[in-house]
């Protein structure tokens, strides 16, 4: 299984794939002061809620935007879990190019939801569900935000 961790300023999203399907997910609260095995217990029994163990992930990939918590997390799931985490951030290929002045500035949540959203969008277009054209992701997480993206795709910025 995949393990998909998007980590925000109030809550660390998990959600856990077999394949292109959401197999659970679950939501805990962000704590900047975690360390490596208090996160490693969090997952554990977070996971355990949905019936998985750590030796049932056999990857991660991770979108931060709390800069203390992203290492202890990649610790914990190399030390505990075994895996290798890719971390979605500037230099990463989405393969949505990013249009923004400055595209180091544009959080990792807000890309992986554009490219999310693409891609259920696409896959709705191609099934005959409506036509190709731009999306607006909103996200009401700890700030609203939102986000354009082009028909190309590309990532075109966002408030």
């Amino acid at each position: 299984m995949l393990l998909a961790i998007d980590v925000g300023n109030s809550n660390t999203c998990l959600g856990l794939f077999e394949g292109s399907s959401l197999r659970a997910e679950f939501r805990i609260g962000t704590r900047r002061g975690w360390t490596r095995d208090e996160v490693a217990v969090d997952l554990r029994q977070t996971l355990a809620l949905g019936g998985v163990d750590f030796e049932d992930v056999h990857a991660a990939v991770v979108a931060c935007v709390v800069p203390p918590v992203q290492g202890l997390l990649i610790e914990a799931l190399s030390v505990y879990m075994h895996v290798e985490t890719l971390v979605v951030g500037p230099g990463v290929k989405t393969g949505m190019p990013v249009r923004y002045d400055n595209p180091r500035e544009v959080g990792a949540d807000r890309i992986v939801a554009a490219v999310a959203a693409h891609d259920r969008y696409a896959a709705r277009v191609s099934e005959g569900e409506g036509e190709a054209g731009g999306i607006v992701v909103v996200d009401f997480g700890t700030a609203t935000t939102f986000d354009i993206v082009s028909p190309k795709p590309e990532y075109l910025g966002g408030v």
